[in-house]
């Protein structure tokens, strides 16, 4: 019955953390985010037997034999189309996740890693290098469409006090990709010549349990109400995932949000860029997201196994090494999920770079002083370790969650498509411009990294307010003075009126007699 969801008995608008939420978090982000980091690092370990690949079959295929230089830049181009790939997946998230909604979305999504897959697993027994850069291309613009479509998914189904919880659910996920890469790597493991295509095809398993399970859990509530106005859907989606609570009060959040936007309608993003009432916000998303890129991570880890070779460690103990750490992305990434309800978003964010510029600058000062001091060498792989704990634990998934929470509903994906192509663009550019940088400037090149980190966490402590336990709206007040916008003064609860419709409650305005 309506009168036993929707009553009016609390004024808080929280809830527990439900088996659905649980659930869907699984498996939106096992299905999806997992995919992103397993993609990043499963390319490493077979590398060269990539290269001997391309080189057997240009040579059948077209009778030339290509030099070490030109199987280099093939295999480049492997890597980084993957990125590509994800800026393209990227701009399609608007008008995406507006169309379909974001659970429909990411289930539509799924259909692209099938033939990514598929394309991969089977370019050896075709005999065709290029399925292999076709593969790696579309299974990037799955994960470019679910770098940005899981946090909003999650970040809108959660109530605000499990919101932080929920939306490092994913960057766990994406850690946990990169560790399982690089154990199934090892060469006792899929990391041999004949089953490297199966290692880049593993991609499709997860996924099928995500297209399996998912489609049985409902769409995001707050898609359902503000964007399509179905109030019975919506109802039903907050049962789900609420199970007990305060029902009435989220709705009429909800409805507050929907009468304070000037258009229901998704914005695009020229006019998002374009909105004085959300320059701040928009400034905030392109600082976070290129200087979690620009922070020098995927620097460090193009280049983990030759610091560790240049400390002295044997080479085939690197690659355990390199396994040891992704199980420290994983403990960092779960440290945070599990800290981040209680401390906020803003520590994690500033602690988090402020830790990885300190490391970054340890990297300049031991390489320069390691002839002198051989001791110097492990620090540097201390530093590299601190740099990817300190990014794991806040900068690798708190930038997609306040994405989500500095934007209205009518603002959000467009929001997303900003801070997709800008994570993208940063991660292509640094992975294209990092060997011409270290080349010209050596070990300075980290004090590059050191000062944008630094430079992020000053942002964030006179720009960033802190979201937690607020709702999206409240937020969004919270940027009104710097935006040079009246703060909207929220509608009071006697005024709204609650209706029967089918046995659901739906929300009208009514004036009191």
């Amino acid at each position: 019955m309506a009168e036993e969801l929707l009553k009016d008995d609390a004024t808080k608008i929280s809830g527990h953390l439900t088996w659905s939420l649980l659930a869907v978090a699984f498996l939106a982000s096992f299905g999806s985010s997992m995919l992103y980091g397993f993609n990043l690092a499963v390319v490493n370990s077979p590398a060269e037997y990539i290269k001997a690949f391309y080189n057997e079959t240009l040579t059948e295929r077209h009778h030339w034999t290509p030099d070490e230089h030109f199987l280099t830049i093939l295999y480049s181009l492997t890597v980084s189309i993957f990125a590509i790939g994800g800026m393209t997946g990227a701009l399609l998230v608007g008008r995406l996740v507006t169309k379909y909604g974001r659970k429909g979305t990411l289930v539509r999504a799924t259909m692209l890693v099938f033939i990514g897959g598929s394309l991969m697993g089977f370019s050896r027994w075709f005999r065709n290098p290029f399925m292999v850069i076709a593969g790696r291309f579309i299974t990037g613009v799955h994960s470019g469409i679910s770098l940005s479509v899981v946090p909003m998914y999650l970040g809108e189904i959660a109530p605000k006090n499990l919101r932080g919880f929920l939306g490092l659910v994913p960057s766990i996920h994406i850690c946990l990709g990169v560790f399982i890469a690089q154990v199934l790597g090892l060469s006792e493991l899929l990391g041999k010549e004949e089953h490297w295509p199966l290692l880049l095809s593993l991609v499709l398993f997860p996924t099928l349990v995500q297209l399996m399970l998912l489609p049985w859990f409902p769409e995001s509530p707050r898609y359902l109400l503000i964007e399509k106005g179905n109030v019975h859907a919506t109802v039903t989606a907050l049962k789900c995932f609420r199970k007990k609570g305060n029902i009435q009060a989220e709705v009429e959040e909800m409805q507050e949000e929907q009468r304070s936007l000037s258009s229901i309608k998704t914005l695009s993003v020229r006019h998002l860029l374009m909105d004085c009432s959300v320059r701040w916000q928009v400034l905030t998303i392109v600082v976070v997201n290129i200087g979690m890129q620009l922070s020098g991570i995927d620097a460090i880890w193009f280049y983990t196994n030759e610091i560790f070779r240049n400390a002295g460690i044997p080479e085939p103990h690197i690659q355990y090494t390199t396994v040891g750490t992704g199980a420290i992305e994983v403990i960092a990434g779960m440290l945070g999920c599990f800290t981040i309800e209680r401390v906020g978003r803003k520590p994690l964010i500033i602690g988090g770079f402020l830790f990885m510029g300190l490391c970054c600058a340890g990297i300049t000062v031991s390489v320069l002083l390691q002839a002198q001091f051989p001791f110097m060498s492990y620090m540097s792989v201390g530093c590299v370790v601190g740099i990817i704990a300190g990014f794991c634990i806040g900068p690798a998934g708190v930038p997609f969650l306040i994405t989500a929470e500095l934007f209205k509903q009518s603002h959000r994906p467009s929001a997303y498509t900003v801070a997709g192509c800008l994570n993208w663009l940063s991660n292509f550019t640094i992975g294209f411009v990092f060997p011409f940088l270290e080349e010209a400037t050596g070990p300075y090149c980290y004090l590059i990294f050191c000062s944008i980190c630094w430079g992020v966490a000053v942002y964030t402590i006179f720009i960033i307010p802190e979201t937690k336990n607020k709702t999206f709206l409240e937020i969004s007040q919270l940027f009104a003075t710097k935006n040079s916008v009246q703060k909207e003064e929220p509608t009071s609860n006697s005024h709204l009126k609650l209706a029967l419709m089918n046995g659901y409650g739906s929300l009208g305005l009514h004036d009191e007699k």
